[in-house]
């Protein structure tokens, strides 16, 4: 235990900190947060280097050093209210749910593959986190019951915003999205700023699994029908 705790350690001052993560929020989360409980125990040897890992259903438990630019860049705070959408094993929601215990923030997580949701709810009871809720379902619609959420992180690549989750952003949110192709996207950060009124930048080029979903990409791998067919947030 001791060696792997050594192992988190200096994954974070090596591979989050040296590359430019100053939040102490995100940086404490990802020393507290234990990645190898997120993956199965023949690759737990593998958890603190920088590399996506398979978690099943052809999904991927994210590269450590983009999910701690992600949260930093969606700046999120201990009061927020958040939603992640792409849920995979629970490690970005385990993640926000440590930066929510500093305040009063709530965390909910949306995942499609109802097998990889049951294994979120259960390592994040594991560690504590059974404040965190996650729900089976298609991601691309939000959480409509639950919004507005103050923080909206993406973990899989969509070809455009879902514009569902740009209405379930309060004013003054952020969202943080992969959007591109299929497996090379750039981050992009949305602000809403007013009912109608967005702001969006975009940030480094990045590799996620598909966006699937009404308003992502469909199985086939082309553009579902809701899917938004616009140039800007």
């Amino acid at each position: 235990m001791a060696n792997v705790n050594r192992q988190r350690q200096r994954m974070v001052d090596i591979q989050i900190a040296r590359r430019g993560i100053r939040a102490e929020s995100v940086l404490d989360a990802m020393r507290a947060v234990p990645r190898e409980h997120f993956v199965a125990p023949e690759l737990a040897e593998f958890a603190y280097e920088d590399s996506p890992l398979p978690i099943g259903e052809e999904q991927t438990i994210s590269q450590p050093s983009v999910v701690a630019a992600m949260i930093e860049a969606a700046e999120v705070g201990a009061n927020d209210r958040m939603l992640e959408v792409g849920a995979g094993s629970g490690y970005v929601a385990a993640l926000l749910g440590h930066i929510a215990r500093q305040g009063r923030g709530r965390v909910f997580a949306v995942e499609r593959h109802p097998s990889l949701a049951q294994s979120a709810r259960r390592h994040l009871q594991d560690l504590g986190f059974g404040d965190v809720t996650v729900l089976t379902g298609d991601g691309t619609r939000g959480w409509p019951e639950e919004a507005p959420f103050d923080v909206i992180l993406v973990s899989a690549g969509g070809p455009e915003v879902p514009k569902a989750l740009m209405d379930q952003l309060a004013i003054g949110g952020r969202m943080v999205i992969p959007v591109g192709a299929r497996r090379d996207q750039r981050l992009v950060k949305v602000v809403r700023r007013g009912e109608s009124e967005f702001e969006r930048e975009e940030r480094d080029r990045v590799s996620f699994v598909p966006l699937i979903g009404a308003q992502g990409w469909a199985d086939d791998g082309t553009r579902s029908a809701d899917s938004p067919d616009f140039g800007a947030a």
